[in-house]
């Protein structure tokens, strides 16, 4: 398999296999989850979700016991450690004794060879080459042994490499303040519209009805198998975005039946019955992009036309207000929520004059149209940052670094 990235070798620089300048990789391990004996221990456990580029805590820990009764090990301080099961290439570099879990791997390195921090800054510029070397039939993985053997590392004098590891150690922490501001500012950009749809639902002068009073009914989707072709596309939960439909990934629909009684019209709003406990209740309205049908885990309310209008009755459904009714009335299992239909017509709505209702829906589309501007400005500044971060990996890799007040 060829690696990705391809460098030119400097003068004084080797190529190695990373197999060369280490002396340990091997696998995780995770005992048994019905032995709670060996969980809540003194030994740190490190899964996904803990690897950072420096990692100094874990969200759980094990037992000596639990440690014993499975193939983990506890890698020094120092130890790269990196996610080759799930989320392949994730790494970061351990600051405290941790043991990891199965998918996760530990690597020693000969630090007479090898600043362990390099390693990190390579093993994440060669990400996609190290997932593109995933295999499996179900669960794509990379076998410790397997990344060893690959994976070429282009290996400076240790005197360039503590210079290479101070420069990018400055412009990463450089690259990475711009990017919480700019994460931050995105973050202002959503909260804005959801701050001030809240506000404009909570006039207290607005009666308030139950959802039930301004719907005629409430009605599921169809509950016939979907295929990949077909007449007609149904839309599924994972169709709705941001209170609209995306029309990417569909399925379809050749039933006769089901095409003729569930075929949307324009202005329906479809509510998401049966998700996640955080995304159960999405709401999207449809504005005939192209014909189509619904599943049966939306649920289309008829409204009472002379009472709400569609674009208002989607912006409460999709505002905070309904999101924290709806939690007092979901019914939850194991990782899965659902609102059915006699709860969703309980659900409290204020009702302004239709008038009202109308000019509220352009003065918030308004807003959406703005926000979404400024969103798309902050998401293209973060998606800039990580370029200039896979940039300045190849400039270090290729013998190019010069300083960090260059490269940022």
């Amino acid at each position: 398999m060829k690696q990705g990235n391809a460098l030119s070798l400097m003068k004084g620089w080797e190529i190695k296999k990373l197999r060369d300048v280490i002396l340990e990789i091997k696998d995780g391990g995770t005992p048994s989850r019905t032995k709670p004996e060996y969980f809540g221990g003194d030994v740190s456990w490190c899964v996904v979700k803990d690897i950072s580029p420096e990692i100094y805590s874990t969200r759980e820990n094990l037992t000596e016991l639990g440690l014993s009764k499975c193939s983990a090990k506890v890698w020094p301080i120092n130890s790269v450690i990196i996610s080759l099961g799930a989320t392949i290439g994730q790494v970061g570099i351990a600051k405290i004794p941790v043991a990891t879990k199965q998918g996760i791997s530990g690597i020693i390195v000969n630090q007479t060879l090898l600043k362990p921090e390099l390693l990190v800054y390579y093993l994440n510029f060669q990400k996609d080459f190290i997932q593109r070397a995933a295999t499996g039939a179900t669960i794509k993985e990379v076998r410790p042994s397997k990344l060893a053997d690959i994976l070429d590392f282009p290996l400076p004098p240790i005197s360039e490499q503590h210079r290479i590891v101070a420069i990018l150690d400055d412009a990463f922490a450089k690259i990475g303040k711009a990017k919480a501001n700019a994460e931050q500012n995105l973050k202002n950009a959503k909260e804005l519209f959801d701050c001030v749809l809240n506000s404009i639902l909570k006039d207290k002068k607005w009666e308030v009805k139950e959802l039930g009073e301004v719907c005629s009914k409430v009605e599921y989707g169809s509950s016939t198998k979907s295929a990949t072709e077909g007449e007609i596309p149904v839309l599924r939960m994972g169709n709705i975005q941001n209170g609209r439909f995306t029309w990417d990934d569909l399925v379809y629909s050749d039933n006769k039946e089901d095409n003729k009684q569930y075929l949307l019209k324009f202005n329906d709003v479809l509510f998401n019955r049966t998700n996640s406990p955080a995304l159960v209740g999405k709401t999207a309205i449809y504005k005939s992009e192209m014909p189509a049908i619904f599943a049966g885990y939306l649920i289309r309310l008829h409204r009472k036309e002379d009472l709400i209008d569609a674009d208002f009755l989607n912006y409460y459904l999709n505002s905070k207000i309904a999101n924290d009714y709806g939690k007092t009335v979901v019914i939850s299992s194991v990782n899965q929520a659902n609102i059915n239909g006699t709860k969703l017509k309980t659900y409290p709505i204020p009702i302004p004059s239709l008038k009202e209702q109308q000019t509220i829906v352009q003065k918030l589309d308004g807003l959406s149209a703005e926000t979404k501007k400024l969103e798309a400005i902050y998401q293209q500044k973060i998606n800039d940052l990580e370029e200039l971060k896979k940039s300045v990996l190849q400039k270090a890799f290729s013998g190019e670094l010069k300083t960090a007040k260059a490269l940022v």
